[in-house]
């Protein structure tokens, strides 16, 4: 499928397509932390505290809510799978010192360290993810908990996850082949996370976000998002993700 690049740019997302200012898990593990698209004016929540221009920190608090959100999914879904040395980076980001300025103002929403360093001491023992299923379950219980407490629209929460999902994918997969691994499994937990929230979508095209989104999840394998020696050209998820951005509400 190819993607209408005039439509991108309608929509406001050439940066994303290009991945400027946006560095995902790729060389996590304590060294660098990673940037996020800039949060918009007029869309709703505080704008998050400090943080260089660009970083994570200048997000809004409902925006960084969802980025950590994706990461943990991804984490979560790569544990589950037997994939534990790949989830580590990805299930650092609420407990490490790293990503301290993506947690900034979680508090507030009800944000519980204790099962998310729970699931970071398994996996740091070697347990596996069935030994240790209600912890992960916890950990999914207090990111869906915090998404209710803020009270954020919906549909912004989808648009930026679009754009940070386009973004992250656009970097991974630049040709025919997965060259950040990181990138292609963070780019699916963005998505993974858009599906959850549009169960709450109350809008006239709901039903055909949704039906997109799953359509989005259907390019990566489907136990976990493990890189594929074929992955979806990059053009088809952007075209995907501009089809939700036209069914959200404006």
């Amino acid at each position: 499928m190819k993607v209408e690049l005039k439509t991108w740019a309608g929509l406001g997302l050439a940066t994303a397509l290009t991945g400027a200012g946006l560095a995902g898990c790729s060389g996590e593990g304590g060294e660098d932390g990673e940037g996020a698209p800039t949060s918009q004016a007029g869309e709703g929540g505080e704008a998050g505290e400090g943080g260089e221009s660009g970083g994570v920190g200048t997000l809004l608090t409902q925006q960084r809510l969802v980025f950590m959100a994706g990461h943990v999914e991804a984490g979560l879904a790569l544990y589950r799978a037997g994939e534990s040395e790949m989830a580590a980076p990805h299930l650092m980001h609420p407990v490490s010192e790293t990503h301290a300025d993506e947690r900034a103002g979680l508090e507030a929403l009800g944000f519980d360290p204790a099962p998310f360093e729970n699931v970071s001491v398994a996996l740091e023992a070697g347990k596996s993810a069935a030994e240790i299923e209600p912890q992960l379950a916890a950990a999914e219980a207090n990111l869906a908990a915090m998404r209710d407490a803020s009270g954020a629209d919906a549909a912004a929460q989808i648009r930026f996850l679009m754009e940070t999902a386009v973004a992250e994918y656009t970097i991974a997969v630049p040709e025919s082949a997965v060259v950040d691994a990181a990138e292609y499994q963070d780019a699916w937990g963005f998505v993974k996370v858009a599906r959850d929230i549009a169960e709450t979508l109350d809008a006239p095209k709901a039903e055909a976000v949704r039906e997109t989104l799953d359509q989005m999840l259907g390019l990566w394998p489907q136990t976990a998002p493990i890189a594929s020696d074929a992955p979806a050209p990059t053009g088809q998820v952007s075209a995907l993700a501009s089809r939700v951005m036209l069914d959200l509400p404006q």
